[in-house]
């Protein structure tokens, strides 16, 4: 259930979501972290589920001390009407198909050899897009084997720790939903490099933001790290310890 921040519900009509998946080194989640960050984006509500693990933490986009203290849950919905974008972040796995994190390293040489990112676009959503796509020579995701030990077995899209990533495209295929996947081979660890690299991936789409100058020698686009990722590994060794 979608509970609004208003008195009324948003009409999102027309607009993008950006959704991540929870998954390896909770990339997509910290991309979005940062599109929420940069571009200031509004909290317009929230959702009111049993199919994820509950939490509650502080703001993770706090600028000062007096909006530090306000409460963030797990499913919560960021909007910018000026760009028509709406942002839902997760910030922990749906219960029900939990299993679907846990990461299968199953990646070919010809993979490993190439650009890390890869997309994946429902037939819908191809339609529309394609020609965008084919601009950018963006890599779309290899299919394998259903079987890999039968030679002549069905190719199917595999997205090894991808959560629920596969389920959603699946259901956007059958149901005619135009829904674009953007992805990145990674593995655990300090995994921001992996979020800006994502994101600057979807930005060469979308173009959310633009660098400061006309020079292409200037500097990286201009993220806004938010103040959360302060503690993203932890608060440091307490001086007790000593």
């Amino acid at each position: 259930m979608f509970v609004p921040c208003g008195e009324s519900v948003p009409d999102l009509a027309g607009f993008t979501l950006l959704m991540p998946a929870v998954s390896v080194g909770n990339v997509g989640q910290l991309a979005v972290d940062l599109i929420i960050s940069t571009l200031n984006m509004c909290k317009i509500g929230y959702f009111y589920t049993d199919c994820l693990v509950p939490m509650v933490g502080n703001n993770p986009y706090a600028t000062a001390e007096e909006n530090s203290t306000e409460l963030s849950t797990n499913a919560e919905v960021y909007s910018l009407p000026s760009k028509k974008l709406v942002a839902l972040q997760l910030r922990s796995i749906f219960i029900k198909v939990s299993m679907l994190y846990l990461p299968f390293y199953q990646v070919n040489c010809m993979i490993v050899s190439s650009t890390p990112f890869r997309y994946l676009l429902t037939p819908s959503m191809q339609k529309s897009v394609q020609n965008k796509i084919k601009s950018l020579n963006w890599e779309e995701m290899e299919k394998s084997p259903r079987i890999p030990e039968i030679s002549d077995s069905e190719f199917c899209v595999r997205i090894p720790g991808g959560g629920i990533t596969k389920t959603l495209y699946d259901e956007g295929c059958s149901k005619e939903i135009p829904v674009a996947v953007l992805l990145k081979f990674v593995s655990e660890g300090d995994n921001i490099p992996d979020a800006l690299g994502l994101v600057e991936y979807l930005n060469e789409w979308l173009q959310i933001i633009k660098p400061h100058s006309d020079d292409p020698t200037a500097s990286a686009l201009p993220w806004k790290i938010p103040s959360s990722w302060r503690l993203l590994f932890g608060s440091g060794l307490p001086p007790a310890l000593f």
